[in-house]
């Protein structure tokens, strides 16, 4: 409410496009730790989510299909009402590819069901507890400054605003882009 009645501009986070993401894929160490991220920083990226979206998956909202992956989202804060929807991931290169990061990072943390995304204790143990989206901010951040990249500018929305940039920059049109962002 302040804001609004004293109008301050809102900080962009700036997108983190295509070679971006994979110059930040390849700085991420083989750790469990590396691994999680990874699969967090494709999914995030190929499904255009929010960071309160990917913090809420659980692992009963990933479906392993034929031509890769299906991710519902239970509710998004353009859908209040919990109607969800269900964004197609495909198979990609094998280096970036979300539908193998997210097997092998369920595969390598031994989960079953529950949240996907958890914390990772310093001697290696996945909690119980999904990720908070700050968390995810900060995990987005940690990842693009080992890459080099100025962590400064980069936010948990980086990787939502970079689906939508690559995505204008690759002709997709605006529905396309709405359909698998959520956007209204």
């Amino acid at each position: 409410g302040i804001r609004r009645t004293h109008g301050t501009a809102q900080r962009q986070a700036a997108p983190l496009l295509p070679d971006d993401l994979r110059r930040i894929v390849a700085a991420l160490p083989s750790s469990l730790a590396g691994t999680r991220d990874r699969a967090l920083l494709l999914l995030g990226f190929a499904t255009g989510s929010r960071r309160s979206e990917l913090a809420a998956l659980q692992v009963e909202d990933l479906a392993f299909v034929a031509r890769g992956l299906e991710v519902t989202i239970r509710r998004s804060k353009t859908d209040q009402e919990g109607k969800g929807m269900v964004k197609p991931v495909p198979f990609g290169h094998p280096a970036t590819c979300p539908v193998r990061a997210c097997k092998a990072w369920i595969e390598a943390a031994g989960i079953k069901s529950g949240p996907l995304f958890r914390s990772i204790d310093r001697h290696g143990n996945v909690g119980a507890t999904a990720l908070t989206g700050h968390s995810i901010g900060r995990i987005v951040k940690r990842a693009a400054a080992a890459a080099g990249l100025d962590a400064a500018v980069v936010s948990g929305h980086s990787l939502r605003a970079g689906l939508i940039t690559a995505a204008v920059l690759a002709g997709r049109s605006d529905r396309e882009i709405m359909a698998q962002t959520g956007h209204r």
